[in-house]
């Protein structure tokens, strides 16, 4: 399953939004080793890099696309090809970030802990992940791929919503670190363009479902999804989409030396 970097620039604003406000929410003064995880194109990347110019500063992604991007566009920082789930730098982090990657792995009950435990002493935690599962963008995808003329090609794809609840966030995560500030926020995004809502998912949640199909389905799937979602998110008046998207957020803070 590829990634198209471009394409998934075309809301570059409201992306990064969510990632300005968690940087926000970090206090640390002046780390030495941060690493973004799931860094994309690095746009977020060099934001952490300017904020604090002497760390080192590292983007991890598994995407050869999007990291060939971050690379072209960013060629003063270090990036490095690799699976989250399988992180386990030579040195610890005082800062592990993620922008919109982790919801993307299952088994959270595993990974988080797995990741405080690759932090330094009062290291940080920052995290965000979208949270609009069962909203209709999401829902109705999920439907369709579920349909008797889908289900044969897309029904393995469905899983289960793997971004869980506040409360069993600050569960799994209070016992473990020193300081946790936990957060979910809605954005109504304001797109623009006849179908918004499809152009968003395109490099998202739609992707995966439209890399396992071939041909014609391709096409035909894509409309239909097209279809339902001009229902449940009508152009409005003046030509824009208003697009409710909640994320939550994370920063959970280790105990200092």
């Amino acid at each position: 399953m590829s990634w198209n970097p471009d394409h998934y620039h075309l809301y570059t604003d409201h992306r990064l939004r969510p990632a300005l406000d968690l940087l926000s929410q970090i206090n640390l003064v002046a780390p030495s080793v941060i690493y973004d995880l799931g860094c994309g194109t690095g746009n977020v990347t060099a934001l952490l890099s300017r904020r604090w110019g002497e760390a080192t500063v590292t983007g991890i992604d598994s995407s050869e696309e999007m990291l060939r991007k971050a690379a072209q566009d960013h060629p003063s920082l270090e990036w490095k090809l690799a699976e989250i789930s399988e992180f386990a730098p030579d040195s610890k982090g005082n800062l592990i970030f993620s922008n919109a990657a982790l919801h993307w792995l299952d088994g959270h009950e595993t990974l988080f802990p797995a990741l405080l435990e690759q932090l330094g002493a009062g290291g940080v935690l920052a995290v965000q992940m979208p949270n609009n599962f069962t909203a209709p963008s999401h829902q109705t995808l999920y439907d369709l791929a579920q349909s008797d003329e889908w289900v044969e090609k897309l029904g393995a794809l469905i899983r289960p919503a793997p971004v869980h609840n506040i409360n069993w966030y600050y569960d799994l995560l209070s016992p473990l670190v020193a300081h946790l500030n936990i957060w979910e926020t809605t954005y109504f995004q304001v797109l623009q363009g006849k179908n918004a809502v499809l152009e968003w998912t395109r490099s998202t949640a739609l992707r995966p479902f439209l890399s396992a199909l071939e041909g014609d389905d391709v096409s035909r799937f894509e409309q239909a999804y097209a279809d339902i979602l001009m229902e449940a998110y009508p152009q409005r008046e003046d030509g824009s989409t208003l697009y409710p998207f909640s994320r939550l957020f994370i920063v959970a803070e280790l105990p200092g030396d």
